[in-house]
């Protein structure tokens, strides 16, 4: 007969696993929305991607704050206020009319997600304590996430075939109340009571240092990337940097151990799971507009053509939760990291008219598998460092390095090829006989060059090739990235022999349940 504890584990499961699918769909579901956005709202280049960016930048320089608060004031409370907040500010962004306001949403929206996302891992951590049964919960979460990161533009497409922008945020608030219940019913309380006082210090730091390298990233195109300004801005974001270590070193109680990427093993797993949310979210910034605005297709084919991309994130997340304590993390994540770079290199060699059968399905093919590869086997490592009491800072310092990753995935991707469009765009137009202000409207925009190219095909021809030139340096930049990294993990990540220093201490966990597993 199965015990309570044998029947609750799955449902707990299931239910973080929910949570977690709602806020990394909330990553990418508005992808897909990006031209209408960029028609109905007026919204030029840098306003789609602070759109896409607000709320990963919110999410990542909050998270390894949310994942202590979690252990020390409760996971469920925690879960709970997170779910309810992101399912508020949802409905809200579905009812402005401006760039601006859905931008300010998309942060807030970002607060909530970087509380809900380090406590469902944290979860995990502290119900499955086992090390091979922890690992193949973790390849469950890791497809749960990849797939609402890669699912997002196909639950996009198919709202905006049918409705308007505005359903792509209603939808979000369902699928959160469902979460809401089934914490209610079924994810028992846990803490660490022993967890110190927030490092306030620190925090500042940290959000002060990613917001000011993210904003100078996103404004570099239109600055000038040799600007005094963006050089300025480097500068200070580093000096930031350097700032926050000094003070995470000194601080009685940091917010981030900084001694911990003293380990290889430890920076090397979070700087493979940074690569490769660099790599997918920039990807899906361009693709979905490759697929609309070059291809024509709706939205809903558009999101429908990203499925093999997510199926291949699922399977590989699954597959590599279950091979990595078997071959070792090393194996795993540097054949994850070299399949994914392949696949880049690939992508930066096509054309307009590539064939989505014959060429695209197999690169997304390649990408899927080596990012599902990468992402579980990586988290898996993160989560040994560290015993199941202290969860919520393994979980946050992972979800960190995804949301790190992710917003500068977008910030970098986008501005090289914003960049790279301007700049190829305004030599093939130059002397064209365009008005210098749609010429500059158009640089500025692909949906404006879109526009103008309905009824001018110079113009459509050159947004072509000046989008294609902007795609491939793109790819290039994070195929390059990929095989540094799979260089990087080959040398330092654990093998198959490499005990975990959780394993090692045995490390009990501090639960106060108010139900019984």
């Amino acid at each position: 007969m199965s015990s309570p504890t044998a029947i609750r584990k799955p449902l707990v499961l299931v239910t973080v696993c929910l949570a977690a699918l709602t806020i990394n769909l909330d990553t990418t579901i508005v992808n897909v929305a990006l031209p209408d956005l960029a028609r109905e709202l007026d919204a030029g280049t840098r306003d789609l991607l602070w759109i896409v960016d607000g709320y990963n930048l919110a999410f990542a320089a909050l998270v390894l704050a949310m994942g202590s608060l979690s252990d020390r004031f409760g996971r469920r409370p925690s879960l709970l206020l997170g779910l309810v907040g992101f399912a508020a500010a949802s409905g809200v962004a579905a009812l402005v009319d401006s760039a601006g306001a859905l931008i300010s949403l998309r942060f807030v929206m970002g607060v909530f997600a970087a509380l809900i996302f380090p406590t469902t891992l944290s979860i995990i951590a502290n119900t499955f304590r086992e090390r091979g049964e922890r690992a193949a919960a973790l390849g469950a979460w890791g497809a749960s996430t990849g797939m609402g990161v890669a699912l997002g533009p196909v639950a996009g497409g198919w709202l905006l075939e049918h409705f308007t922008w505005h359903a792509v945020f209603w939808a979000l608030v369902p699928v959160a109340v469902l979460a809401i219940g089934m914490t209610l019913a079924f994810v028992p309380e846990s803490r660490d009571p022993g967890v110190p006082p927030l490092d306030l210090p620190g925090l500042g730091v940290s959000i002060a240092a990613l917001g000011l390298l993210t904003y100078t990233i996103i404004e570099g195109p239109e600055r000038g990337w040799s600007s005094a300004a963006t050089l300025l801005g480097f500068a200070a974001a580093a000096a930031l940097i350097a700032l926050f270590v000094a003070v995470e070193r000194r601080a009685e109680h940091p917010m981030l151990d900084v001694s911990l990427f003293a380990d290889p093993r430890f920076s090397a797993a979070s700087g493979a799971v940074t690569i490769a949310f660099f790599s997918l979210f920039g990807f899906i910034f361009l693709i979905t507009q490759f697929f609309q605005f070059l291809r024509d297709y709706s939205p809903l084919g558009a999101g429908a053509r990203t499925i093999p991309v997510a199926a291949c994130i699922a399977i590989a997340s699954i597959v590599g939760g279950l091979i990595a304590p078997r071959l070792g993390t090393k194996t795993v994540v540097t054949a994850g990291l070299a399949l994914l770079g392949s696949s880049f290199l690939w992508i930066s060699t096509g054309d307009v008219d590539i064939s989505y059968p014959t060429t695209i399905v197999p690169q997304m093919v390649l990408m899927g598998l080596g990012l599902g590869l990468v992402s579980t086997a990586a988290t898996e490592s993160i989560m040994q460092v560290l015993p199941p009491s202290r969860a919520g800072v393994g979980s946050a310092v992972n979800d960190a390095t995804r949301e790190l990753g992710g917003t500068l995935g977008v910030a970098v991707i986008g501005s090289v090829f914003s960049s790279v469009y301007a700049s190829r765009l305004g030599d093939l137009l130059s002397g064209g006989g365009l008005p210098a202000g749609q010429l500059e409207a158009a640089k500025e925009s692909v949906g404006v060059a879109d526009s103008i190219g309905a009824s001018v095909p110079a113009v459509r021809l050159a947004m072509e090739s000046a989008f294609m030139d902007g795609l491939s340096t793109g790819c290039l930049v994070i195929g390059a990235l990929c095989l540094v990294g799979a260089a990087g993990a080959l040398l330092a990540l654990p093998g198959r022999r490499w005990t975990p220093p959780a394993d090692r201490e045995g490390g009990d966990v501090l639960l106060e349940t108010a139900s019984t597993l």
